[in-house]
């Protein structure tokens, strides 16, 4: 079986790098760097150690070979004898948090453009329910010429990449199969059941496969507005927002959900997606749009916090000097994709702070490139007395940071994810 994954990023690769365990896997994208970079065996999204990634990359196009192994190209010619097409490219918002499909249309264009009788194209992004049929499979029709479910067939098995998580790769997590046809969603469940050692579970359309997925993040984004809420609540009494958990979660069906930024490519993004579809059908989705609106105001309220402490602690706003720990949308992962950290650095520029930004995780090109703001990724190039720190992201690596160094005698210490939590310098925490 010939396989080709059109986007090799933190969905496309482990799976381009999964299947070359059994089959021939071409990974096409259209990133020179990042091929190039995957060529000489080097992951720079760190999903994928470089053993691993070694162990199945073939310096020749497998398909002309029929050899297990994965090459990666940027040219569409050498994805033109694949059987299957697996599309795991992003599908972000726009500046009016309005799904923009235009990755998976230009990434339909191209599968369009080498589709042959008897292919199965397999979409892995995000989506509402409907895009898979309704937006890109038009795309391939209109491309390729061919006739859908006659001449071509689709399927949807939706991503559950965890950045950052070596624990749930993306074999050792269940995977949703679906597929245009019973037949063929058949087909497809078999092409997963091949590699995951999870198992699958076959969804009866593609549908309800997409429903599945977008509502995953959905829940858990209302979850963590729940508890955000409850931070800002208890904050004002004067209680303790992590010992209230800790209490709670006693129970044993209580849910271990904690406050914080809501950032990335997921749960930060696909509600919108969900929200958008049911505003077509003419329903408002209260919930799901509400906890957005909390999540996505967390950056806003930690900034004004930490300058609350700051003029309590009798420091002058204007000018002091703060370390922002973490730029990342997560520990221990260097995406730094739609990280909310960014809303409290802007929050904080509008009282004239004089910023630092440490992040070990995080290229300072990439950063720079993306939000236009500088940041340091070594420990060397930071100083002391700093007259407040934000510990905005719990990388591991902050665990052995010489807080009472690092900051001056009345300084402040902002804990946004309770790292720290038996830390006497701690001054605040969500």
């Amino acid at each position: 079986m010939k396989i080709v994954v059109i986007g090799l990023g933190y969905v496309g690769l482990p799976l381009a790098r999964l299947f070359a365990t059994k089959y021939s896997v071409v990974g096409y994208d259209i990133n020179v760097n990042r091929v190039r970079a995957l060529n000489e065996g080097r992951d720079d999204t760190l999903e994928i150690e470089k053993e691993a990634l070694s162990n199945v990359l073939s310096k020749v196009n497998p398909f002309e070979s029929n050899r297990n192994g994965l090459y990666c190209t940027t040219e569409i010619n050498e994805i033109e004898n694949g059987e299957i097409y697996v599309v795991t490219v992003p599908t972000p918002v726009d500046k009016n948090n309005r799904p923009d499909l235009t990755p998976l249309w230009k990434a339909s264009e191209t599968v369009g453009k080498v589709l042959k009788k008897g292919n199965i194209v397999i979409y892995e992004s995000t989506v509402y329910p409907g895009v898979t049929e309704e937006e890109c499979v038009p795309v391939l029709e209109r491309i390729s010429g061919l006739k859908f479910n006659n001449d071509f067939f689709a399927g949807y098995s939706p991503e559950r990449i965890n950045p950052g998580d070596k624990t749930h790769t993306v074999e050792n997590i269940k995977k949703i199969t679906s597929g245009s046809t019973q037949e063929i969603g058949i087909v497809v469940d078999n092409l997963y059941k091949s590699v995951i050692t999870a198992g699958t579970h076959m969804a009866p359309n593609i549908k309800v496969a997409e429903a599945a997925k977008v509502i995953e993040n959905s829940q858990r984004d209302i979850n963590i507005a729940f508890v955000n809420e409850l931070s800002k609540i208890f904050n004002l009494m004067n209680i303790s927002t992590q010992d209230v958990l800790a209490a709670a979660g006693t129970k044993w069906n209580f849910l271990p959900f904690k406050p914080g930024l809501v950032g990335g490519h997921c749960i930060g993004v696909d509600p919108y997606y969900l929200a958008q579809k049911a505003q077509e059908f003419g329903y408002h989705p209260e919930i799901i749009l509400s906890g957005r609106r909390i999540n996505d105001s967390m950056g806003e309220y930690i900034a004004n916090e930490f300058v609350r402490l700051l003029i309590k602690n009798e420091i002058l706003v204007k000018n002091c000097r703060v370390l922002i720990l973490g730029i990342t949308f997560k520990e221990d992962c260097p995406d730094v994709r739609n990280t909310k950290v960014v809303d409290i650095l802007k929050c904080l520029s509008t009282f004239g702070v004089d910023l630092t930004i440490f992040d070990p995780w995080a290229d300072p090109k990439e950063v720079k490139r993306e939000y236009n703001i500088d940041s340091e990724n070594s420990i060397n190039k930071i100083d002391a007395n700093y007259d407040g720190i934000i510990l905005a992201v719990a990388h591991a690596d902050f665990h052995n940071l010489d807080f009472g160094t690092l900051l001056k005698e009345n300084g402040v210490l902002y804990d946004v994810k309770g790292l720290l939590n038996n830390n006497n310098l701690v001054s605040g925490m969500l």
